[in-house]
């Protein structure tokens, strides 16, 4: 039987007056059983779990947590694991977002909102996913790779970096860092790490944020702005001052009752917010707003300009550029003895941002030259450009998935020397390089399963 919450006085005292009479089936719904939620990448995946996510056309519930870590589709990117309440950006997504759009995700690890967003988006959009912590960055930048969407850059910069970018980005996604009282159910340190303090210093630090990336949200831009917390100082006191101070307008997301979120605690401020109690979800706040202003078209300074010229072309054979699906559209070129492909729409932008901001990853890297030998890059392994047609492929069984993704050597009978593309269930995992009696294994040391608790059947999530 789960051990019954033992909540902070002071969050009780400052928590139950908003909730009122709702304030014991949010009490009975905490030390209630957590719900297991995951988005479908529709590039990748074909076959869907039975319950569906009103809020999000590619979210679904799980009857119980199975033990993703060794379920091989879900590290080729097939399936993400996410919260239902925060999948509601979706709603947001679909309803502001046009056209072409470039779109900034100012607090983005782990990916759970990049992911959505890149499945949301043309093709000719960009996705800037940004995280100020570089170890944060990193896993960022895993997450993405395994998604697969080529037009993505991952930055590692603090937000006054960004907001040097004038006017860059259409979208904003601001999912700050708060003091976490929608997690209280999943994560016992919230609970620990809580106090008022915290939460002023909470709503401090998310001004700060705001302020320094403003600059870069072109005027009639949007702005959107969540949290995992339930305190009025860090949502809606946080949306008027954006109002007020930096010049904004509220904008509505179209709802439907039965959806069952609640509204703004404080009048005159549109915001929406998720409650364990009322939906099948952890904690969540989301508002929406427009920067005053008409639309202004981003002009890159002279510099930006200027570097264009610059580019540092790819000495790549054709061949490797077969690599890519719809390889027309890329740009190739090289850093070091790495090769990459971007979309060619966007790649002038790609130049603006390098010249700006610390790139941690971007667009799809091809491989690598190792004196003569050309190694494929996982990247392109996991990539949704990926023309599968130029490499040889083994469909290995679960046990030997989880084998390659512990990265242990492995045998391939029967499949020819070089290098091979290896598959679970027809998806992609990676390359290994057969040299006959092992296969080298090239998956990235530092995305390897590290448990030693291999279950004794396959795990299987979504088929």
């Amino acid at each position: 039987m789960k051990q019954q919450m033992n909540l902070p006085a002071d969050f009780i005292t400052r928590t139950q007056p908003l909730l009122k009479e709702e304030w014991d089936s949010f009490l009975t719904a905490l030390d209630g059983d957590i719900p297991v939620s995951i988005r479908i990448n529709r590039n990748k995946s074909a076959n869907l779990p039975a319950t569906k996510i009103p809020w999000c056309d590619t979210g679904y519930y799980l009857d119980k947590r199975p033990r993703f870590t060794f379920d091989p589709l879900f590290h080729a990117g097939c399936y993400y694991v996410q919260d239902a309440s925060s999948m509601f950006v979706e709603r947001a997504i679909r309803q502001y977002v046009k056209g072409n759009v470039r779109v900034l995700d100012l607090c983005a690890a782990p990916g759970g909102k990049s992911t959505l967003i890149a499945g949301l988006l043309g093709k000719d959009s960009l996705l800037v996913s940004n995280e100020v912590i570089r170890s944060r960055a990193n896993i960022l930048a895993a997450n993405l790779t395994k998604w697969g969407d080529p037009g993505v850059v991952i930055t590692n910069n603090d937000p006054v970096n960004l907001g040097k970018l004038t006017g860059f980005f259409d979208i904003v996604l601001v999912d700050a860092p708060c003091s976490g009282e929608g997690m209280f159910r999943k994560d016992e340190g919230a609970i620990s790490e809580w106090s008022v303090h915290n939460v002023k210093l909470c709503k401090e630090r998310q001004r700060r944020i705001l302020a320094d990336v403003w600059p870069a949200l072109k005027p009639g831009g949007v702005l959107m702005y969540s949290t995992c917390t339930y305190n009025t100082e860090e949502n809606e006191e946080n949306v008027q001052w954006i109002r007020n101070e930096l010049g904004a307008e509220m904008l509505p997301v179209d709802t439907n009752a039965e959806w069952m979120t609640s509204p703004s605690f404080v009048e005159d401020t549109v915001a929406y917010r998720f409650f364990p109690h009322k939906i099948k979800g952890e904690g969540f706040f989301l508002s929406v707003l427009r920067k005053n202003g008409s639309e202004a078209d981003f002009t890159a300074p002279k510099k930006a300009r200027d570097s264009k010229n610059k580019k540092n072309k790819a000495d790549l054979p054709p061949a490797y550029k077969d690599y890519i699906s719809g390889k027309e559209d890329f740009t190739f070129y090289s850093k070091g003895e790495f090769r990459f492909a971007f979309p060619a729409r966007l790649h002038d932008d790609l130049l603006l941002l390098k010249s700006h901001l610390n790139i941690v990853s971007e667009g799809i890297c091809l491989g690598e030259f190792k004196g003569k030998d050309f190694v494929p890059n996982q990247s392109l392994a996991l990539s949704n450009n990926l023309n599968r047609n130029v490499f040889e492929t083994c469909e290995a069984d679960w046990k030997t998935a989880v084998a390659y993704l512990r990265k242990e050597s492995l045998v391939l009978p029967g499949q020819p020397k070089g290098y091979v593309l290896l598959t679970y269930k027809n998806m992609p995992l990676g390359f290994v390089k057969n040299i006959g009696a092992r296969a080298n294994n090239l998956y990235p040391q530092e995305w390897r399963i590290r448990s030693e608790n291999i279950p004794g059947e396959a795990v299987n999530v979504i088929g």
